[in-house]
C-alpha cells in the first residue's frame, strides 16, 4: 500500500437513492414509507423556476415534520450559477439543519465550487451551534467536472460521494442521444465477416469510460461512487442491466427516479447470500493459512491470498451493514 492514506467518507447505506421533487410533497410521506436507502428532496431540475421559493419551503416542512426513520437525508440545491443556490443552503440548513445529512451539488465543475458551499455552510452551522457535520454529494454532470473529478474529490473533508449525471453529461459533451442513461445502438463494433457474409453486432456501453474515471476518483479518495439516473421506468430489465455494470465497476449505489427502481437498485448493490458466505469462507481459510504461516491458500480449486481477505471484507461489511438497517 502507499505511504499516503485517506479518511474514508462516514460510512452509509447507498444501494438507493430517491429523487423527489420538492414541488410535489404528496410524494414525501410514500418516500418515508419506502425501503430507499437515500432520499433527496429536490430543488433543481425536478422542479420549474416558479415554483423554486415553495419546493424550498415544502422541504423545510417535510425535514422537521414528518418521520424519515433511519433514512440518510439529502437536498439538492440549484446551480452555483443560479440565484437560488444561496437560499436554498441557508434556509433549509438554517431551519431544518438538525435532519439533514448531506447536500448534493449539482454540475460541480472544479473544486472551487465545494470549496464556496463549505465556506457557506460552515458559517451556518457555527452560528446556529449545529453539533452534526453536512456531508456533500456531488454530480459530475458536465465535461469541465468530469476533467476536474480527481481535485472535486479532495476539495473538501464534508465530501461523501459521487454521482454520475448522465443526462447532462451527455449534454455537456453533446453525445448523440436523447435518452438518460442506457445504451446506444450507434455505439457497436462489427465482427469480421463470417463465411456467409454475415456480420454480428455487438452493443456496448458508451458510458463506461466516464462512469469508470469517476469511480477511481470516488475510490481514491474513500468517496462513495453512485450512479446516477436511469429514465425509461418502464424497462425494469433495462435497468437492472445498468445497474449491473456499475456495480461491476465498483458502483455501490444507483437513483431510483421512480419508486419502482428501488427494490431493484437494493437487489443489485446488495451481495447475494453466496457471496457472503464464500467471503466468510475464505476469511476462515486465510485465518488457518496464517495459523499455519501461509501466506496463500487454495479455496474451490483457486488461489487466494491477503488481496483477497480485502475482497472478502467489502462484501462481508456490506453485508454487516445491510442487516443492522
Amino acid at each position: 500500500m502507499s505511504f499516503y492514506t485517506f479518511e474514508p467518507a462516514t460510512a452509509r447505506l447507498n444501494r438507493s437513492e430517491l429523487a423527489v421533487p420538492g414541488s410535489q410533497p404528496q410524494l414525501f410521506e410514500k418516500a418515508a414509507q419506502s425501503d430507499v436507502d437515500v432520499v433527496f428532496l429536490d430543488m433543481e431540475d425536478a422542479v420549474a423556476p416558479d415554483d423554486k421559493e415553495q419546493a424550498r419551503k415544502n422541504i423545510i416542512e417535510a425535514l422537521n415534520d414528518i418521520d424519515w426513520g433511519t433514512k440518510t437525508m439529502s437536498i439538492r440545491i440549484n446551480g452555483l450559477d443560479t440565484h437560488y443556490m444561496y437560499r436554498d443552503v441557508v434556509d433549509v440548513v438554517e431551519q431544518a439543519g438538525e435532519r439533514l445529512d448531506l447536500i448534493m451539488i449539482p454540475k460541480v465543475g472544479t473544486a472551487s465550487d465545494v470549496y464556496a458551499i463549505d465556506m457557506l455552510v460552515t458559517q451556518i452551522e457555527d452560528a446556529k451551534g449545529l453539533k452534526k457535520r453536512i456531508g456533500f454529494e456531488h454530480i459530475i454532470e458536465t465535461a469541465l467536472g468530469m476533467q476536474n473529478v480527481t481535485e472535486i474529490a479532495s476539495a473538501s473533508k464534508r465530501n461523501e460521494s459521487l454521482h454520475f449525471g448522465v443526462a447532462d453529461y451527455a449534454a455537456s459533451t453533446r453525445a448523440r442521444t436523447t435518452v438518460i442513461g442506457g445504451v446506444n445502438p450507434d455505439y457497436a463494433v462489427l465482427t469480421d465477416a463470417a463465411a456467409d457474409g454475415s456480420r454480428d453486432v455487438h452493443w456496448g456501453d458508451m458510458w463506461h469510460y466516464a462512469l469508470a474515471r469517476m469511480v477511481v476518483a470516488a475510490r481514491a479518495n474513500g468517496l462513495r461512487p453512485i450512479d446516477g439516473p436511469f429514465g425509461d421506468f418502464s424497462d425494469s430489465d433495462g435497468y437492472v442491466a445498468a445497474a449491473k455494470r456499475a456495480a461491476v465497476l465498483g458502483c455501490e449505489g444507483k437513483w431510483a427516479i421512480h419508486p419502482s427502481q428501488i427494490a431493484l437498485a437494493n437487489q443489485v448493490m446488495s451481495p447475494s447470500d453466496a457471496e457472503v458466505d464464500k467471503a466468510n469462507r475464505i476469511l476462515e481459510a486465510m485465518t488457518q493459512a496464517a495459523a499455519e504461516g501461509k501466506g496463500a491458500v487454495s479455496l474451490d480449486g483457486r488461489l487466494i491470498d491477503y488481496a483477497s481477505i480485502r475482497q472478502a471484507e467489502v462484501l462481508v461489511e456490506k453485508a454487516k451493514q445491510i442487516a443492522d438497517n
